[in-house]
């Protein structure tokens, strides 16, 4: 465990009362010996990259390459060269072939895409390492609608005309539970010893966010929806994004700490930030977006056991033979106007190289890779790229058979334990039926440092061993059987999981810079957005390919 005792590193990632918990003693007791941890790997970003980038070395393999340039085969052309193989390369590649446009290639540096999204399955079952579900998109979503319709998870379309998604793909009941002193209750708000007060301003938070769904600016448009490109601009809008999400409930006065928890809660499943670290414009996105009126129900949650894994693989396959794992970008440079870009690719840090002759390239990595993949960028980095911010988690997938729980109270596809730093667990084989194991719960655990540096630092100086232990530990306080029950635990550590819609991004001029072309790169990645979300790396992903079709002069005609 890094050389951290166990009640140590509990104690740093779960606090004190849990460590002397799962310790199974009391101040002045003896310490109880755990079992052994149950074996398992550590799942990751291939790790020589991160140094390759940290010693920037781009540009020495540029240099390597230019002095044996006449030991290698002759470029390879291509019309476009996708650089990564998350949802918004994905998105692209899709939306070329759309088109008829095959002769492109996608550069993904792991062995397998769908970064973020991307999904496992073992001899126990299939489990996300990552995102986990998309809710339904309303008609005002057609191109997404024509994606998971590709899926097949649609059953008609209701009375508004928004598609009703077939009942195997939707969550079952209970969809959540939160596990409080020792009982499981339904849904995530802690309503059992709840005061008076406090429900009064549960209610009140309703109310307003039922008025920011119901607000229309001048032109018609939304506060929230989504693709958030499409929200309105108004300047009552806008402003929520110079607050917190914890400033804008202490204005109004909502101070109840069961609703406060709630919201912190949103935040940090789906940002990685506490409600003091989240703009409020962000927060109020969380709760008004996926609803068109108010008073109606958010649109129901799409998913699979692998979650988003298996979008991930739909879209591969269509684009299967224009994708290559294992090759990392190591420089991108844009020619002059109407000159080819060059693009160098190595294998295993500097084995085999590519050189890639390409008349547009689609830069679907995230923002902070900028600055070391693109050569002008390396030489005199942009303001704009500094100003992004990703959020560190772990993802912890266990692998238990039955009997592992003797709760009484029914499964729930998503368990929270209120007082855990950590958002609990999905029970991806519930989704199946799978109501007594063997079965996987994936555990995620953001880590919300107000550094983003401080909080990678944290997630890598845990090993494998280690943040099985925090979540074995974790989830004992509900299931304490669940260590001699457990078969194997997997680990993956997430340095850059996902953007952060802090105070000011999402109306900052930064992040407005970071999304325009440049000689000839195209920019797609949810990052853009500000938001990590599926709906918004689709989107992005989308729209680059859409633009790069009519620079190549072809007609576009758009599905946004």
């Amino acid at each position: 465990m890094n050389g951290l005792t166990r009640r140590n590193l509990l104690q740093a990632f779960l606090g004190a009362p849990l460590a002397l918990a799962a310790e199974g003693c009391r101040p002045g007791q003896a310490t109880r010996e755990p079992l052994a941890t149950p074996p398992g790997k550590l799942i990751g970003a291939s790790e020589w990259l991160g140094h390759l980038l940290r010693d920037r070395q781009g540009l020495d393999l540029t240099l390597q390459f230019e002095e044996t340039r006449d030991d290698v085969e002759e470029p390879e052309r291509f019309s476009t060269v996708i650089i990564g193989g998350g949802v918004a390369g994905l998105s692209a590649a899709r939306r070329l072939l759309r088109d008829g446009v095959e002769d492109f290639l996608l550069l993904e540096l792991e062995s397998r895409v769908g970064g973020t999204a991307q999904g496992g399955s073992s001899q126990y079952g299939s489990f996300p390492w990552g995102a986990h579900y998309v809710p339904a998109p309303t008609r005002a979503n057609p191109a997404l609608i024509e994606l998971l319709a590709e899926l097949k998870v649609f059953d008609g379309v209701d009375e508004q005309g928004d598609p009703v998604v077939a009942e195997q793909y939707c969550c079952r009941y209970p969809q959540e539970r939160v596990f409080y002193r020792g009982k499981w209750y339904d849904g995530l708000y802690l309503t059992v010893g709840a005061s008076p007060g406090d429900l009064e301003q549960l209610q009140a938070f309703r109310d307003r966010v039922d008025g920011w769904i119901a607000w229309r600016d001048s032109q018609g448009r939304r506060a929230f929806t989504i693709p958030m490109a499409q929200a309105s601009d108004d300047p009552e809008v806008l402003a929520l994004d110079r607050m917190s999400m914890s400033e804008w409930l202490a204005q109004q006065g909502l101070d109840s700490s069961r609703l406060v928890w709630l919201v912190d809660n949103a935040c940090r499943d789906d940002y990685g930030l506490t409600v003091a670290q989240t703009s409020a414009w962000a927060g109020l996105f969380y709760f008004a977006a996926r609803t068109e009126e108010p008073g109606r129900e958010s649109r129901p949650f799409i998913t699979w056991p692998e979650g988003n894994g298996r979008i991930v693989h739909h879209l591969m396959r269509r684009c299967y033979a224009q994708i290559a794992t294992g090759w990392a970008v190591a420089d991108i440079s844009p020619g002059e106007e109407g000159e080819p870009i060059q693009v160098l690719a190595t294998r295993g840090g500097g084995g085999a190289m590519r050189r890639l002759l390409a008349d547009k390239v689609i830069f679907a990595a995230p923002q902070f890779l900028a600055p070391f993949l693109i050569r002008p960028y390396r030489q005199q980095p942009p303001p704009h790229v500094a100003a992004f911010s990703y959020g560190a988690w772990a993802v912890v997938n266990l692998a238990v058979e039955a009997p592992w729980d003797d709760d009484e109270s029914d499964l729930a596809w998503d368990n929270v334990l209120y007082e855990s730093p950590s958002l609990g667990y999905i029970a991806s084989g519930f989704q199946q039926g799978r109501d007594f194991g063997p079965m996987m719960l994936t555990y995620y655990y953001p880590l919300c440092e107000d550094d983003p540096r401080d909080a990678r630092r944290r997630l890598l100086s845990v090993d494998r061993e280690g943040w099985a232990e925090i979540a074995l530990a974790d989830l004992e306080v509900a299931h304490p059987r669940l260590r001699s029950r457990t078969l194997n635990i997997d680990v993956m550590r997430w340095g850059h999981a996902m953007i952060q819609p802090r105070p000011g991004f999402i109306t900052s001029e930064h992040r407005q810079a970071a999304a325009a072309p440049y000689r000839g790169v195209h920019f797609a990645h949810s990052d853009l957005s500000g938001l990590p979300l599926f709906e918004e790396a689709f989107y992005r992903g989308t729209l680059a390919a859409e633009a790069v079709l009519e620079q190549l002069g072809l007609p576009v005609s758009s599905i946004l």
